[in-house]
């Protein structure tokens, strides 16, 4: 099956090769990752277009122990799904289009605190405190509503009445696999598992399950509203080839800064995301290739290899978004798209209004070359000739913007990742050491049918299943969403809320953001909350090992 929708690609590695040879030697050495120990949604992604999170309740610990002993031989690691995704993109460039040649099914799994304190007794030397409390109870700082829709009262799960002891994460090509998969899970939670000869209970029951599929063309790759998602993912440093220092996780792509992917993707240190490795040192003027040893004292022994999953089920109210779009930019005398793009910081295609101002570039927007390559601060320039596997780069350079004139400041990519953004001299303003604290691995995907304007009344059941990974839910889930999209003065005195994830506190939760047009500043109010937490939950996915130590 072909999709005539062009693929959005960075130039593609051979499959099975691992390896990059790189022109100079590299500013810092990447440190081996243990891919057969991490599981493969957290550093690869699984990247499929249909997925079911399966919430389980842990009735009974002891006999759970054999249930999950059967599970983990189908837990996909990194190694695997990195195999498979290149092949996957290799194939895909080859073909310049979609293909189904080759197809995969995953199965990944996670606890809440309260599941890992029924199978490990030392859970408890978890130090982050958002983790041990759980979303529920930590709601009220993230600006959630108190009561009503949004309010951990009414959630579908995760809530006050129907917090979850761990989450199974199926992704497939498939639909049909997918299903398949599904249902033999279930199976085996409801009918239990047969261990030589005996038919065992599972100790669990299935509490909720959640859907989550791409949005069909011409919207893949977009999440409800219309945008392209996905495009400002972190690299991550780290060799997946024991002995060989070039086999990188993430492809060095960027011919002028080889401490990036893809250009425009800043390389991370992977204790950022995984537990067991070295971190952003964060210290203010250091260099982002600058790193610092892990404090093992954070998180029990066996949590190596593991890392934190937050999830979010964010219902969006599409209709009255593009409603609050159409409406605004016919005040501002502008085009709804135009307005639009200054909300988000991209145009719906995905083009970067900072290499794109005043009209959409689609074939920048579908080039990952490209759809990412711009600072916020300072100017981003193409230097030097690409060599071997690298980008080629053909589109008008980011002139970058210190004033918040061609981006603002509370634009949603701005708010959420402020880049090289210097600090204003303010507690949690950014300098980007900091900011790359902050980031997160994100492996969201939409939920619910797309959008139809002939449809009335519109049920509004669609959304996204935000999921990300870290290794502090503190510091970077959460700090992202308190002291940056929360924060009406960040990162200049009352540049308003994040229009898109913000919320207010205030009782009628009205937000204001600023935009300059033509050099004309306006300040615009939204009316309404356009994204409404409707579930959600702290989680860890362990390592193999730990799985298997947990199953004993």
């Amino acid at each position: 099956m072909k999709t005539n929708i062009p693929a959005r690609e960075a130039p593609a590695l051979g499959p099975l090769v691992l390896s990059q040879p790189v022109a100079a030697p590299l500013k810092v050495e990447d440190p081996p990752l243990d891919v057969n120990e991490i599981q493969g949604n957290i550093l690869a992604g699984f990247s499929k277009d249909h997925q079911m999170l399966l919430f389980l309740r842990i009735k009974d610990a002891t006999k759970f122990r054999p249930w999950l002993k059967q599970l983990i031989p189908s837990i996909a690691t990194t190694a695997e799904v990195l195999q498979f995704n290149r092949l996957f993109k290799a194939l895909r460039a080859k073909r310049k289009v979609e293909s189904r040649t080759v197809l995969a099914t995953w199965i990944n799994i996670a606890f809440s605190f309260s599941g890992l304190e029924r199978l490990m007794p030392d859970a408890h030397e978890f130090k982050d405190e958002a983790f041990k409390q759980g979303l529920a109870k930590r709601s009220p700082s993230l600006n959630d509503p108190k009561s009503g829709e949004g309010s951990p009262d009414t959630w579908v799960i995760g809530g006050t009445h129907n917090e979850a002891d761990g989450v199974i994460i199926v992704a497939s090509d498939s639909a049909t696999e997918l299903a398949e998969e599904v249902m033999q899970l279930e199976n085996c939670i409801f009918d239990g598992i047969n261990v030589g000869g005996q038919r065992l209970a599972s100790g669990i029951e299935l509490i909720f399950k959640q859907r989550g599929d791409t949005l069909p063309d011409p919207l893949r790759g977009h999440e409800h509203f219309g945008f392209l998602d996905g495009v400002s993912q972190p690299g991550v440093r780290g060799t997946v080839v024991p002995g060989d220092k070039n086999s990188f996780l993430t492809p060095r792509q960027n011919p002028d800064d080889d401490g990036q992917g893809k250009p425009g993707q800043d390389l991370l240190w992977p204790g950022e995301f995984v537990f067991g490795y070295p971190k952003q040192s964060g210290k203010p003027g250091a260099d982002i290739s600058v790193s610092r040893p892990e404090d093992e004292s954070t998180r029990p022994e066996w949590a190596k290899n593991g890392s934190f999953l937050t999830f979010r089920r964010l219902r969006q109210d599409v209709g009255g978004f593009h409603k609050f779009l159409e409406e605004t930019a016919t005040q501002l005398g502008i085009d709804a798209r135009r307005f639009g793009a200054k909300c988000v910081g991209r145009w719906d295609s995905g083009a970067p209004i900072l290499r794109a101002q005043l009209a959409d570039n689609p074939q920048m927007s579908r080039d990952d070359c490209a759809n990412n390559r711009f600072e916020f601060f300072k100017a981003s320039p193409i230097v030097k000739p690409p060599g071997p596997d690298q980008c080629v780069d053909k589109f008008p350079a980011s002139p970058g913007d210190k004033i918040g004139d061609i981006c603002p400041f509370s634009g949603h990519i701005r708010k959420a990742y402020p880049r090289d953004d210097e600090s204003g001299g303010k507690k949690d303003d950014p300098n980007e050491s900091d900011t790359q604290t902050h980031r997160l691995l994100r492996r969201g995907i939409p939920f619910g049918d797309p959008f139809d304007r002939t449809i009335v009344p519109d049920n509004g059941e669609r959304g996204l299943l935000f999921l990300a990974y870290q290794t502090s839910i503190v510091n970077q889930f959460e700090f992202v969403t308190r002291a940056w999209v929360n924060n009406p003065d960040f990162k200049d005195p009352e540049s308003g809320h994040d229009p898109i994830l913000g919320q207010s506190n205030s009782a009628n939760r009205q937000r204001v953001f600023k935009v300059r047009l033509d050099g004309k500043e306006h300040n615009i109010k939204l009316p309404k909350d356009w994204v409404i937490p409707t579930g959600g939950g702290y989680f860890f996915a362990p390592s193999i090992s730990a799985l298997t130590k947990m199953a004993k």
